[in-house]
């Protein structure tokens, strides 16, 4: 196995790690129940792919415009 390998599955555990532990704090410390967990959850996730679609349309309509006015000089 490569170092770089290693340092990526060293990366990815100790981010699953991370996660975790910040579920458990917020599940133990603040109280929220696993209910209330899963709706921020599904807010989020949500939130994330209307953020990706809004940058998707985006990025097409660059490149349509930039396409266009390639056409434009020739």
């Amino acid at each position: 196995m490569s170092k770089a390998n290693r340092r990526f599955i060293r990366t990815v555990i100790l981010g699953v790690l991370a996660m975790s532990s910040l579920i458990w704090v917020a599940t133990d410390q603040f109280e929220l129940s696993v209910e209330e967990m899963l709706n921020l959850f599904y807010a989020v996730a949500i939130g994330a792919g209307v953020i990706i679609v809004f940058a998707a349309i985006g990025v097409t309509l660059l490149n349509g415009l930039r396409k266009l006015r390639g056409k434009q000089h020739d």
